[in-house]
């Protein structure tokens, strides 16, 4: 981190699931203050919980935090008036088009015209997500890795419109987090997307071919290619909806080549979506 790079003052999160909460703790350590918009108070309550708890582990692991002072610097709750001194604002719904464009459109509505807004999509083209903004200059795709605390990096996608002041900004606020931004040009999956989603879809059907297991499979990547987690487990990190979301639209835009595999398909359809819901292609007992 250079002396340049400083966390934005203030920072809305709309969407205070896994990925918003480790966005919010992320911005949180960095000094920022943060207001996380859920739909409903009940999930603004587990997204208070969800982001707290993480503070603790935090603090726990570093004793120089004070855990009651990034608290203070936290507001959770479902009026999107939170936005209207951000700096920046991430939407951080899931990855579903129609819902993504509704979010933003009232991140947008609610933030101060000096902001920056971006998205937290992993797969859907920023171009066509600015189309529909009222400031398509300060828009941007900002791409955290789940799950947020642990993961080093952030993919920055500089859409046709972005002016690249913003993007140079963003890059120094990923800075100022410990990340490592990389800079993409918007293309359907990006980098990231586009580059793990197909070892993970092949990955997939494997075990359904009767090839071998899912922990056969990862060892071989793990320790045949070094890869610090197999594509399995990994999925199951992701999320296999998030993962069959990003196949279908890289499907959409790529080609077959990208199809989701129809175990992807049933799994999610039988609700079992990795470590979230405590059952993927591995067994998670974790607290979710």
């Amino acid at each position: 981190m250079s002396s340049d790079d400083e966390a934005p003052g203030t920072v809305g999160v709309l969407g205070g699931g896994r990925m918003g909460a480790g966005i919010a703790h992320a911005f949180l350590l960095a000094g920022s203050r943060v207001s996380v918009v859920e739909r409903d108070a009940a999930s603004a309550e587990a997204a208070h919980d969800r982001i707290r708890d993480s503070i603790r582990r935090s603090v726990d692991r570093d004793a120089s935090l004070d855990e009651a002072e990034i608290g203070a610097r936290l507001m959770t709750g479902t009026d999107i008036a939170f936005f209207a001194d951000s700096d920046l604002v991430i939407e951080a719904v899931p990855e579903d088009r129609d819902l993504k464009e509704q979010a933003l459109a009232r991140a947008e509505a609610a933030m101060p015209a000096h902001a920056t807004l971006a998205s937290n999509t992993s797969s859907i083209s920023i171009d066509d997500l600015a189309v529909a903004r009222l400031r398509p200059e300060r828009f941007l795709g900002l791409h955290f890795f789940n799950p947020v605390p642990a993961s080093a990096l952030v993919e920055i996608v500089h859409g046709a419109a972005t002016d690249r002041r913003i993007t140079e900004s963003a890059g120094r606020w990923v800075s100022a987090l410990g990340k490592t931004p990389i800079v993409v040009r918007d293309s359907p999956g990006f980098a990231s997307s586009r580059l793990g989603v197909m070892p993970g879809l092949e990955a997939i059907r494997m075990p359904d071919e009767g090839v071998a297991s899912a922990a056969d499979i990862d060892a071989a990547m793990t320790l045949g290619y070094r890869h610090p987690m197999g594509p399995l487990r990994t999925t199951d990190v992701v999320g296999l909806d998030v993962r069959l979301g990003i196949a279908e639209e890289l499907e959409r835009t790529l080609g077959q080549r990208f199809a989701p595999p129809d175990l992807l398909r049933r799994m999610v359809a039988e609700g079992k979506l990795g470590r979230k819901s405590g059952e993927g292609f591995y067994a998670w007992n974790e607290e979710r």
